[in-house]
């Protein structure tokens, strides 16, 4: 579901002049229509206190998702440094987080990581034109956050976050 390459540029002209904040919020945005598209249900935590920033449903699980996003390249001019901490809060674990979504404004492209992945990583680096990406397996993962099908099939319970059954 990707856009025209015209449109691509139009729009990473606009984003280049935009604040960090500014442009993790489009981050978000960008995920919640990706993921939805797909046939997830998605809902957004009131307020920015957790680790995570949105919520992923697929059938009866849920997802702890936090959306990170790059839009410049590095020096080399085919990778892309992502970082993966909040600020001086340090990196994410799996005990606050269930995935990490990167967004490539350039590529408008994702990387869906698992929090295991990224644990205790200050970044990654992702070469999204590069059939040799370490990466590469994360791109466009988003059957990572698909029910496992032993799962879903458990007996409903009170809902618990953190990829747990329904």
């Amino acid at each position: 579901m990707g856009f025209s390459k015209e449109t691509i540029e139009s729009e990473l002209q606009h984003v280049a002049k935009l604040q960090r904040k500014n442009l993790g919020e489009l981050a978000e945005l960008a995920f919640m229509r990706k993921a939805a598209s797909m046939g997830f249900a998605v809902a957004k935590p009131w307020g920015d206190s957790d680790r995570y920033d949105v919520i992923v449903r697929s059938e009866k699980m849920f997802w702890r998702v936090q959306v990170k996003s790059v839009n410049t390249v590095r020096d080399s001019g085919l990778s892309y440094r992502v970082k993966t901490t909040r600020g001086a809060n340090g990196t994410y674990s799996a005990e606050e987080i269930d995935f990490l979504a990167a967004y490539v404004f350039p590529r408008d492209c994702w990387y869906i990581f698992p929090a295991a992945v990224i644990a205790g990583k200050d970044a990654v680096c992702v070469r999204p034109e590069s059939p040799k990406c370490r990466l590469l397996q994360y791109r466009e993962a988003w059957d990572l956050m698909k029910a496992a099908p032993q799962l879903a099939e458990k007996p409903a319970h009170p809902p618990v976050l953190g990829g747990a059954a329904f």
